[in-house]
């Protein structure tokens, strides 16, 4: 599971970029959100590219 915290996401995209299963989008706001977590592999590649640290990867 993927918890953003927007406080604190710039909208880089870098998350968006790295994403392999391609789940993580820029909302109206520019902010990143999760479109689909049942698709999530935890792979935990936008935590560890998020500059932000806003991102935290939680295995289930």
């Amino acid at each position: 599971m993927v918890i953003i915290n927007t406080k604190f996401c710039k909208g880089c995209q870098i998350c968006v970029d790295f994403c392999p299963k391609h789940i993580i989008k820029l909302d109206d706001m520019q902010k990143a959100q999760i479109i689909d977590q049942s698709k999530c592999i935890s792979c935990g590649f936008c935590e560890l590219r998020c500059p932000d640290y806003a991102i935290t990867v939680v295995k289930e």
